[in-house]
């Protein structure tokens, strides 16, 4: 049996909107709503770790920009510090280069109370350089440098595996799939994770200029997905997932992106109330969202079973989002709880 809730970002005229969240009931009964370690609510991120270069102005392509200031970033190291920026528990796992941007960014999980204990440097590659712009038609561009950079060449044998047994939910993106030998190593974290209990948290976060071709970023970002207990998409990401249908036609959703063992399928249908906010910089908007709801579903997976209870944490992370695009870079716009039940209130979306 399958209910549907609204949820997660979307940008529209400043709005940070909703999408739309499935639960499967009947995998929820069966699982408890938890998994065997119930006492924990650490959550570990898996992934990339890089330096963004933003442009010092909006509305310009990256060959426009005047300037860049550096900010740290990465989708599963922003959902690492979004999450201990609300304070939860959270740890990253990843590699960069032995090199200052790899130690700074090093430190700057340390700083944010983030567990960087998994981390590695590798001697021979580099950190991770992403240049990013937001142009004139609301879109980011990119252009990253990594021919290889160090989170590539992430090996099995680095793994933290005790970390990894530790986690309540274990937080992945694409990215790491690409490139072997890091590809090995993720599918080698998710079967750790599987293993001790984990909830798989799946955040697509498609990068088609990082994968060889459009059919092998299909086939890899499709190959872990039957595997994840809680996936986000985007309407884009739908559309090149099920090769051009409509990414607000249900029954192509259902039909070709549900598996019978996923909790929550997060996707861009529907509406909770959103936050007014001017942005300045998108960048992080998604990952803030994400840690919004998994801060909260590592401190009570029950909250599954509740419609009322999940509508207020989707709300509580569009809050997230929003507070988000309202500065430049990810990880250094990344709010705290107060700051979030602040915007909510100023806009009467407060708890009753």
């Amino acid at each position: 049996m399958l209910f549907g809730i609204v949820l997660a970002p979307r940008r529209n005229a400043g709005v940070l909107n909703s999408s739309f969240i499935l639960i499967n009931k009947a995998t929820l009964m069966r699982s408890g709503g938890s998994n065997d370690h119930s006492n924990r609510d650490l959550v570990v991120c898996f992934g990339e770790m890089l330096i963004d270069f933003v442009s010092s102005v909006s509305g310009v392509s990256l060959a426009e920009a005047p300037a860049f200031e550096k900010a740290p970033g990465g989708a599963p190291a922003n959902v690492a510090v979004g999450i201990s920026r609300l304070g939860g528990s959270s740890a990253f796992i990843g590699k960069v280069g032995d090199d200052p941007f790899g130690y700074m960014l090093a430190d700057i999980l340390k700083k944010n109370k983030v567990n960087n204990s998994g981390m590695r440097f590798d001697h021979k590659a580099r950190t991770t350089l992403a240049f990013v712009s937001l142009r004139s038609d609301g879109e980011r561009e990119f252009l990253f440098f990594r021919n290889p950079s160090a989170d590539m060449l992430f090996r099995e044998s680095e793994l933290d595996v005790n970390l990894i047994k530790q986690a309540k939910i274990f937080h992945f993106g694409s990215i790491s799939l690409i490139h072997e030998p890091c590809k090995s190593t993720h599918l080698a974290a998710m079967e750790i994770a599987k293993k001790s209990g984990s909830i798989l948290s799946y955040d697509v976060n498609l990068r088609l200029p990082l994968w060889p071709s459009s059919d092998v970023a299909h086939e890899g970002i499709m190959s872990v997905w039957d595997q994840a207990d809680v996936i986000k998409v985007s309407e884009d990401e739908i559309t090149f997932l099920t090769g051009g249908d409509d990414a607000y036609d249900d029954d192509v959703v259902l039909k070709k992106l549900f598996h019978p063992n996923l909790k929550l399928f997060l996707w861009f249908k529907g509406r909770v109330d959103g936050v007014k906010v001017k942005p300045v910089d998108t960048t992080g908007a998604g990952d803030a969202f994400v840690s919004g709801i998994l801060s909260f579903l590592a401190s009570d997976t029950s909250l599954l079973e509740d419609e009322k209870r999940l509508r207020e944490a989707l709300v509580f992370a569009n809050g997230c989002g929003a507070l988000v695009v309202t500065k430049k870079g990810a990880i250094p716009a990344m709010p705290t709880k107060e700051e979030v039940h602040q915007i909510l209130q100023q806009e009467g979306l407060g708890p009753s």
